[in-house]
């Protein structure tokens, strides 16, 4: 399917100038060591992260910056300046040496998007601890695997959800430290193990020296969904502050006077690459908002903060289209300048919509857990070509290799997509796994697990995950090619693509549909949605059947869970669910 390309000139043409004017000169002219450059390292070359996206703003005109403009699911809103955090930070961090926490220790939290989280997270740092945080829908089991697995030493929680730990407390004999965060005063005796945050906090300095530690040293672990068997936990180290504040700068296109808005929840990683460092990094104001999604309440929140970047994911982006226009035009969005998405690929409907109905277009780019931070983008130096993930960032150098993963593909042929190992956040192992992570690069290369192709203009444009392409007739058929043909479709809010068993031709594909509102099942509709389908796609590339569903299984995160609908569809195994959305 082929879109016409959104011109550079069509998006905004009284934009802010972009951090990246020339992306060929860019991109040829590029070294990380002038990266390097704008960062504060340590006089023994040591990096720490909470030090670059706080502390060393804090010597600056930026001391009295708002960094954190907070709203609560309740209305409640709080302001925290970078001074703020640098001292809020310290006394965390001072709290936890009191508790004999060390460097290299796992420090999680488990917790809704409030203050404290970042805090947590940030304190932690600065003694060197591993952080990890934890999506607060997570049940006994996930958090049970995730903190076992890497044996944390330490857990950040609230009263609603300590009760889950209690739980499994005696499947983690290495947790001896439980700290409770009680901003609301809900009543609760602490039990064994576990101290309060607020007390702890009260008797803690707010000088501390922070841990020098150094690029190698890890930061920061992320477990991401097995398909059978546990989580895996990502690792990345502090110098991968480095791409997160690049990407930043030149993918997102921070600037200082911008009020910037992550929708990310920090259980993911984009909500800590772009919902933590890369802005702060930046010394740009962010908006948390706590609650959950509705069209109405996002679209009031970048009303109420004049939020000018805008970074979510494109699922909401499907859940925004399937509210429609009225909530849009409830709002004042005037302040938004600039919008990006990650996740999954955006399909080009919805950056069609977003240009329509908001007045701008999501310039979306894609990245990895394993990979840190964003790889290959749409700039806003560049037109879009809707559909496609972009061009590699500066520093970058992605590919297309054959099914043996040995040679590289001309353009328009359709491989593995890979990544020159090397760039600074690219994660440095699986914990406790290193038998699988080494399986995951071939030479010089990371394979990343994802199929593509790449046009004659260096745009990279995705097929699918390796495992879920599907084979019919010898064709291979990305499911993301047939999704986005079936959302064109007025009653379809999401498709979810899998293939079937068929002795014939191998697979069939099958679609699961969930509508708009305002739309029911029938026989008439999904005939007509077929018909639809073989107008847009080539005939071996349209479902044999389609499945009316009320939503799609997906993950915390918002990625469709193909897997699942597979396993649910021929009675097979699950899997790891436990980053499932409930």
């Amino acid at each position: 399917m082929d879109y016409e390309p959104i011109r550079k000139t069509e998006i905004n043409e009284t934009a802010v100038r972009p951090n990246l004017l020339d992306y060929g000169k860019a991109r040829q002219g590029f070294g990380w060591e002038d990266i390097n450059k704008e960062l504060d390292r340590f006089d023994d070359g040591g990096i720490n992260i909470a030090y670059e996206v706080v502390d060393r703003h804090v010597k600056t005109p930026m001391k009295d910056k708002i960094a954190l403009y907070w709203e609560g699911k309740n209305g409640e809103s709080e302001e925290y300046t970078f001074h703020d955090l640098s001292k809020l930070s310290n006394r965390f961090a001072g709290a936890l040496r009191n508790l004999d926490v060390r460097k290299g220790d796992r420090v999680f939290t488990y917790m809704d998007r409030t203050p404290e989280q970042y805090i947590a997270l940030l304190g932690a740092l600065k003694i060197g601890g591993v952080i990890g945080p934890l999506f607060s829908a997570f049940g006994p089991d996930a958090v049970k695997d995730r903190l076992g697995d890497c044996e944390a030493k330490v857990l950040i929680t609230t009263p609603r959800l300590v009760n889950t730990v209690h739980e499994v407390l005696d499947d983690l004999p290495a947790l001896n430290t439980i700290i409770i965060v009680n901003r609301r005063g809900v009543p609760y005796d602490l039990k064994d193990k576990e101290f309060s945050y607020e007390t702890l906090m009260d008797a803690a300095p707010e000088e501390f020296e922070i841990e020098k530690t150094h690029a190698e040293d890890y930061a920061i672990i992320h477990y991401t969904s097995g398909t059978t068997g546990k989580p895996k936990g990502v690792v990345h180290v502090h110098e991968a502050i480095m791409g997160h504040y690049a990407t930043a700068k030149y993918v997102l296109d921070l600037h200082q006077d911008d009020i910037y808005w992550c929708t990310a929840d920090p259980g993911w990683v984009t909500g800590t690459s772009y919902g933590i460092f890369g802005p702060w990094s930046n010394a740009v104001s962010q908006v948390v908002y706590e609650g959950g999604f509705g069209a109405g309440h996002w679209y009031r929140v970048i009303e109420k903060y004049k939020v000018t970047v805008w970074y979510t994911a494109p699922t909401a982006i499907r859940m925004l289209m399937k509210s429609g226009e009225k909530p849009v035009r409830k709002h004042d969005l005037t302040s938004l300048r600039y919008m990006c998405s990650v996740g999954e690929p955006l399909n080009p409907e919805a950056v069609l919509w977003s240009k329509e109905v908001i007045g701008l277009p999501f310039h979306d780019n894609w990245w990895q857990t394993e990979t840190g931070c964003i790889q290959i983008a749409n700039y806003p130096v560049q037109d879009i070509r809707p559909g496609s993930m972009g061009r590699p960032f500066m520093g970058v150098t992605p590919t297309i290799l054959d099914d043996n993963c040995e040679k590289e593909l001309p353009p328009g042929e359709e491989g593995h997509l890979a990544l020159k190992a090397g760039w600074p956040s690219m994660f440095r192992t699986y914990w406790n796994k290193k038998e699988l992570y080494e399986s995951r690069f071939k030479g010089d290369w990371y394979i990343t697990g994802d199929r593509a192709t790449m046009d004659e203009d260096g745009y990279f444009w995705f097929v699918g995950r390796a495992d879920d392409v599907i084979n019919s007739g010898g064709h291979l058929i990305g499911p993301f090619e047939v999704e986005s043909a079936l959302i064109e479709h007025p009653a379809v809010a999401e498709a979810g693509v899998i293939g079937i068993p068929d002795p014939l031709v191998m697979e069939v594909i099958k679609a699961f549909v969930s509508l708009k509102d305002g739309y029911e099942p029938s026989d008439e509709l999904m005939r007509d949605i077929k018909k639809f389908a073989r107008k847009k796609l080539h005939a071996v590339a349209c479902p044999r059947k389609i499945q009316f569903i009320p939503g799609l299984p997906k993950t915390k995160s918002g990625k469709i869970m193909r897997r699942l609908l597979k396993a649910r569809e021929l009675g097979l195994p699950e899997g790891d669910t436990s980053t499932l959305e409930e």
